[in-house]
């Protein structure tokens, strides 16, 4: 289970790093002041240079909501040169005055230590404080932290509030792993384990591709629910336009078998095809395609040529 949930980025990495995630507006501390406020209005407006002079006095004064602003303008580079350094400074500002989104954020610099002396400790520390103030992405990877330090149930258990609050918030990843522990996990209550397929639809409806692999098997194979061939057939068709190898895989089979679909020889030596150039070796399906007529192996390759020029 442990795996499972590691995988979801790479052996643990994060739900969103501190380069690409959105600005937002604080989430904890004291309440902002008017000046940060305008500043808040002048940035979602798009007048960066505007927000940039009304939010630097106040985050000089200490008040974390400009803090907060002030970095996001230096991460994203909006209105002033990206300065990722600067932006390192003002979010350790912010964060150790209380602002969830700057503890998230500055928390994930020191785990990854690429503009800041990397301190696991303290990035660990920063991430619950973040969650327990309601950040969901922190929420996310504190869940992660829990389960990797304490592998089995044990982990699991500790860390599935925060799961809960952040698949609740809409976050993907957290969707796609409740769903796993909902369904694999013994001591899950009958309600909650009923859900399960309802969380993985979620995330596959939110465009998480392995959501949408992973529903697709749960359709088919009736996990969590009723069969049904058509939708799966469906959402494994999405994960695999996407660029999923192992969906793609799948919809070789699925056209082989005639499942949720009519089934065509083309189009299912097309996608073993995508799958073997991406590195997917099968070899039921290398039996299959040399099995093809010439011409249905040259219709295949040309539909996956295709395929690769959209």
């Amino acid at each position: 289970m442990i795996a499972v949930l590691m995988a979801l980025h790479g052996g643990g990495a994060l739900a969103q790093d501190a380069e690409s995630a959105a600005p937002a507006p604080v989430e904890a501390g004291p309440s902002p002041s008017d000046a940060t406020v305008r500043a808040f209005g002048a940035f979602q407006r798009g007048y960066y240079l505007t927000a940039m002079e009304l939010a630097l006095p106040r985050a000089r004064l200490g008040d974390p909501a400009a803090q907060t602003l002030l970095a996001e303008l230096f991460a994203a580079g909006l209105g002033v040169p990206r300065n990722m350094s600067d932006a390192a400074f003002w979010y350790a500002q912010a964060a150790e005055s209380g602002d969830a989104s700057a503890q998230f954020k500055y928390g994930v610099m020191l785990l990854e230590g690429k503009y800041v002396e990397a301190d696991r400790a303290r990035a660990e520390e920063l991430m619950k404080k973040a969650a327990d103030a309601g950040n969901a992405f922190a929420q996310f990877n504190h869940a992660q932290f829990l389960v990797s330090q304490k592998p089995g149930d044990a982990g699991i258990f500790e860390a599935l509030p925060y799961f809960e609050r952040a698949a609740e918030q809409g976050v993907p990843d957290a969707q796609y792993a409740l769903a796993q522990i909902y369904s694999n996990t013994n001591g899950i209550s009958d309600e909650k384990r009923g859900r399960a397929r309802e969380l993985m639809e979620k995330a596959a409806r939110a465009g998480f591709d392995t959501a949408q692999l992973d529903y697709a098997i749960w359709l088919i194979d009736g996990i969590g629910g009723a069969k049904d061939y058509e939708n799966g057939f469906r959402w494994m068709q999405v994960a695999a336009n996407r660029g999923n190898v192992v969906a793609q895989n799948r919809m070789a089979v699925l056209h082989i078998n005639a499942i949720g679909t009519l089934g065509d020889p083309v189009e299912a030596g097309k996608w073993y095809i995508l799958s073997r150039r991406a590195g997917f070796n099968d070899r039921s399906l290398d039996d299959f395609y040399q099995g093809l007529t010439e011409d249905q192996q040259k219709q295949a390759i040309e539909a996956a040529n295709r395929f690769g020029k959209r």
